[in-house]
């Protein structure tokens, strides 16, 4: 039976609404003539508390005064997001000038009923006044603020503010130590849930801290314990990504004995006190990890005599009941039980942005509130079937507390409600009156300052929006059947009117027409300008899918695309394809004759004609049928890619993704680009109109990092306006090109339109761009290379030749003490290090603000250990090798430089078998200067310079200063850094507060200038016109004997 629920679990975690909804519609209409009697309590309660409405609690009051509806809300919730962990006086000066100078103030003066929110009020106002406006209206503070410090110095505006920080941050956790926390608890005699706040972890002295907490914190609360039993003394809650730095899917054989060990430990310990412990939910990709833990621990025979074993369930997951369903099973067979809190969920929309960036089929998540409450009920239904688990029902909704004890009247129920700390005081105040024999525990966050705020902001998400009951519950304006209104009348329809529960079988509950506000994942762009389908991906985490991509079975399926386009006859002319995992040959290739590309130049300029006369939409529609077979293959393809490029699989997913959104995209922009014509003012009597055609054959010169992608956005974007194409792939990867070869035919491409062409680089380029029948040359790769290719075609005589040229860049990223160190150090492993830093946007060089450097390289050194560097076809490999012993080589000859004057901050781990591989292993070196890089090193070397804030200035020159404007990125909260960035370094791409790797086609047009390239961007609303020519058509409508508009105008 387990098996059949996580079966289950499995097909419902991407499930349409309509699916995820029918797997818990007989749950929820059982109770349907139970829908009055639940209004009428959570009525009273409403109403009882809106007349008791001074008694709410701080957060409560917080909340309804500053939510995300108002601009100081906002700024708020920036200013608890950051303020605590800076460092220096200077750019926490900044911060705070910066926020308070966003805020009205005194508009919020005396409004609330708490003293406590008045008096945060009072400070930020008192900053405000003191801080004032911004005479210029810049946002960046650099200038008033100095003004400011002579009037009244910058110590007083500063104390005023974190006065007003600390006033609310201590009304949000327990304590800033377990020990206070507890002291507290004792005080107002609460029974509590302990969370021990802070990031997950990303490196073992993380993952050791983490535990070594959560041992001293079980000791405490075990040692504090009076109960007789679990239910009835303070328990904690584990958070399994802070035990383990790579609490992932493809990390599962790593983290699992890892994590088992510790938690064991962990569980042991709390048994022996007679106080329980739960896992605390996490992102949807951990929810089955998170099930394995549990099921192990439910099955060690060290707990079979305990039930304070507790684990946490989402309601807003559409997979939720049938994991409640899964856990009434697992209980069934444990004569103890142990202990489920139903929550709503706290990471949605998290989980929305991960869905799209993913390009799943679906959300993971409801995206309609009323879904998520009718899953909360359907979830409560069936964990109180089981009389083996100790229900907690976690909620703030009034509603959602008149179901519980709707449903656990007149019966004989093991449970309990639970609330957040600072929330709901007030609502569950008069539970208690009304109904004495239901217990209520609070969930009670404990940590410092720095740990606490991004958890109030957290809170401010979940509570603060407009829609949040929450923030409307004593809102006395709003009716209160409105406020309780059954959020499932709007889903329900019945094939009579008859609402009985005989009729309750005939039922049927629909997805609510709200939801469509949110499109599904392929429909983020149908919103656009000019729309377009977005492409589709692939969780990597979803067991399902890792199924089919064990790494024999990748291997496997490369070596039959190998098959599908390699020789396999033997001759003299014959090039021969190498592995960069093994240096292996995997397969045999023609590399093209000078016969072959005078024949080639000769098809293309033939079918020039006839092509570029079709339709744009004809040429459009073969682009998407090539879209639909690149997607067919994606697996396919992604194995090759690993195979041959040495790219890792979840690159190679990502790079076909960026492939077909290039035909999708380049389809619809052409479509209007060259199938209509502009229409130009003039002078009366005359029409003016401007129209775009094709210029003719061209030559599109394609690298191996991005084999697939690159290749195919060049071809595609050439296509797409009709031009012909000769195609010279790298050398490195001809399989993946003649792959995407086959694919072209059969999406309906006629044969002498496309021309693909293999062999090296100077041979190609001897024979091809002297050819005047060539119109145009796109080009990825080195700076040297275009410079070379620009020089042959300005030798040419005759017409100029266009070059659009994608060069690369010595990247850099500025993170100033504003930004969050685990943030910073994630992005930064993703900038400098995936595809082992082997992409034109790769972070080559990292300033870091001297006030957190040491913090963040040590976070960054331990991140590093963690990676898994092996053979790229399996899923638990993080990067692989770079693509040949030639960059390899390089490589290695820079890292024997730096060794000569720079520091190295940190390395990764090689592979222990590298079999001839190109392994590099990652590593980051600190340098003084800029100056130090005369020109890019292509592979997973960071450079690391400090800085100081009042430097940012000539950083900023040195980086304009090298010509490179490729790629960028900003990490802090101050947006007036974004701004000044934005403004005065001039970067082809700058990425504020993520990383720089990635660019999604329509969303990030790719491309720089200078060194970086000549534009225009890759994948964006220009690219098109620079392989056109414009034609402007006039015509004197008046030559034929007057003009007629005129005289008939009246």
């Amino acid at each position: 039976m387990a098996e059949t629920y996580r079966a289950e679990t499995r097909a419902l975690h991407y499930a349409t609404t309509a699916s995820a909804l029918q797997a818990i519609e007989t749950t929820v209409l059982r109770a349907l003539d139970r829908r009055e009697r639940v209004a009428a309590i959570a009525r009273n309660l409403v109403i009882k508390s809106r007349e008791r409405s001074d008694e709410s609690g701080t957060l409560d009051a917080f909340l309804r005064e500053f939510g995300l509806s108002n601009s100081e809300g906002i700024a708020l919730m920036c200013l608890a997001e950051a303020l605590l962990r800076v460092p220096d006086d200077a750019t926490l000066d900044a911060l705070i000038a910066e926020k308070i100078n966003e805020g009205n103030w005194g508009a919020h003066e005396s409004a609330s009923d708490s003293q406590l929110v008045n008096a945060s009020v009072w400070g930020l106002m008192l900053a405000g006044k003191l801080v004032g406006k911004s005479s210029s209206g810049s946002a960046f503070p650099a200038n008033w603020l100095s003004n400011l410090v002579t009037r009244i110095g910058e110590p007083t505006v500063r104390l005023a503010t974190l006065q007003a920080m600390k006033i609310l941050g201590g009304q949000f956790v327990l304590g800033r130590d377990i020990d206070a926390a507890l002291s507290r608890a004792k005080r107002q005699n609460v029974l509590c849930s302990f969370d021990m706040l802070g990031e997950g972890a990303r490196t073992a002295a993380d993952a050791e801290r983490y535990f070594q907490s959560y041992e001293a914190a079980i000791h405490s609360v075990g040692e504090a314990c009076t109960g007789t039993s679990v239910r009835e003394n303070h328990n904690v809650s584990v958070k399994l990504s802070a035990l383990h730095p790579r609490f992932t899917e493809s990390q599962k054989a790593k983290c699992l004995p890892a994590l088992q060990d510790k938690v064991l430990t962990l569980a042991k310990l709390a048994k022996s006190y007679g106080m329980g412990m739960s896992l605390d939910a996490e992102e949807c990709s951990r929810l089955e990890l998170s099930m394995d833990v549990f099921e192990w621990l439910c099955n060690h025979q060290d707990l079979a005599d305990w039930n304070g074993l507790g684990f946490v369930l989402q309601a807003y997951q559409k997979r939720s009941i049938a994991v409640a369903q899964w856990l009434v099973g697992l209980a069934s067979n444990r004569p103890l039980g142990f202990m489920v809190r139903l929550v709503k969920g706290a990471y949605w929309d998290t989980e929305i942005k991960i869905a799209q960036q993913l390009g799943l089929e679906d959300y993971p998540v409801f995206t309609d509130k009323a879904h998520t409450d009718l899953s909360y009920e359907a979830c409560m239904h069936t964990l109180l079937s089981s009389d083996r688990i100790y229900c907690q029902f976690a909620t703030h909704n009034a509603r959602s507390v008149a179901q519980v004890i709707e449903a656990t009247q007149n019966r004989d129920a093991s449970f309990e409600l639970q609330k957040l700390h600072g929330m709901g005081d007030l609502l569950y105040t008069l539970v208690q009156e009304n109904y004495p024999g239901i217990q209520v525990r609070t969930y009670a966050p404990v940590g410092q300052h720095e740990d606490l705020l991004p958890y109030l902001v957290r809170r401010l998400l979940e509570n603060g929006a407009n829609s949040s009951f929450v923030n409307r519950f004593l809102d006395k304006e709003l009716p209160v059947d409105e406020l309780i209104a059954d959020p499932f009348a709007q889903l329900i329809e019945f094939d009579n009117d008859n609402t009985s529960s005989t009729s309750a079988s005939e039922s049927r509950i629909q997805p609510a027409s709200e939801a469509s506000r949110i499109p599904l994942p392929k429909a983020i762009f149908s919103s656009a300008q000019i729309p377009w389908t977005a492409s589709k991906g692939f969780d990597l985490d979803d067991r399902d899918l890792i199924a089919e991509m064990g790494q024999e079975v990748v291997a496997e399926r490369a070596q039959k695309c190998v098959l599908a386009v390699a020789k396999d006859t033997v001759d003299s002319t014959d090039s021969v394809s190498f592995s960069p995992t093994s240096g292996e040959a995997i397969g045999r290739f023609r590399s093209a004759s000078a016969e072959n590309f005078d024949q080639a130049v000769n098809a293309a300029a033939s079918a020039f004609f006839e092509w570029s006369r079709l339709s744009a939409k004809h040429r459009g529609d073969l682009l998407r049928n090539l879209a639909t077979l690149l997607e067919k293959h994606t697996l396919e393809l992604a194995s090759l890619i690993a195979l041959e490029a040495g790219r890792t699989l979840n690159d190679g997913v990502d790079e076909v993704r960026e492939a077909v959104d290039f035909c999708r995209y380049y389809a619809a922009q052409a479509e209007v680009l060259m199938d209509s014509e502009i229409e130009l003012p003039g002078v009366t009597g005359e029409a003016n109109r401007l129209r775009y055609h094709a210029s003719g054959p061209w030559l599109c010169i394609s690298p191996w990092n991005f084999p697939l992608a690159i290749f195919i956005g060049q071809i595609t974007a050439n296509l797409a306006v009709g031009n012909t194409v000769i195609a010279k792939p790298a050398e490195q990867t001809p399989l993946v090109a003649l792959y995407a070869e086959r694919l072209f035919r059969g999406a309906g491409f006629p044969s002498d339109v496309l021309h693909i062409l293999n062999g090296d680089g100077p041979t190609s380029g001897e024979h091809l761009l002297p050819d005047a029948r060539i119109k145009g040359v796109s080009f990825t790769g080195s700076h040297a290379t275009a410079t070379t290719i620009n020089r042959a075609l300005a030798a040419r005589p005759g017409a100029i030749t266009p070059l659009v040229a994608e060069t690369g860049g010595i990247n850099c990223m500025i993170v100033d003490s504003t930004a969050l160190p685990e943030q910073v150090v994630d992005d930064v492993i993703t900038s400098a290090f995936r595809s082992a830093g082997q992409r034109c946007s790769a972070l080559r060089v990292l300033y870091l603000q001297s006030d957190v450097a040491d913090k963040m390289i040590e976070l960054l050194q331990g991140a590093m250990a963690e990676l898994v560097l092996g053979d790229p076809c399996s899923l638990s490999s993080d990067i692989g090798p770079v693509i040949d012993g030639d960059a390899q080589r390089v490589i290695n000859q820079h890292i024997s430089a730096l060794e000569t004057h720079a520091t190295r901050l940190a390395i990764a781990p090689l592979p222990t078998e590298q079999n001839n591989g190109f392994f590099v292993a990652p590593q980051a070196w600190e340098i003084d200067s800029l100056d130090e890089l005369t020109q890019e090193v292509f592979g997973p070397i960071l450079h690391v310079i400090r800085y100081n804030a009042e430097t940012l200035s000539r950083i900023i020159d040195d980086i304009r200063a090298s010509d490179f404007a490729l790629t960028m990125g900003v990490h802090s909260r101050l947006h007036g850094l974004h701004e000044r960035l934005e403004n005065e370094a001039l970067i082809g791409n700058l990425y504020i507060n993520r990383d720089t790797v990635g660019a999604v086609v329509g969303s990030n047009p790719f491309g720089g200038h200078g060194l970086s390239g000549t534009g225009p961007k890759a994948g964006g609303p220009d690219y098109l016109k620079r392989l056109v020519r414009e034609h402007t058509i006039t015509d004197n409508i008046t030559a034929l004997g007057g003009n007629t508009d005129l005289f008939n105008l009246e």
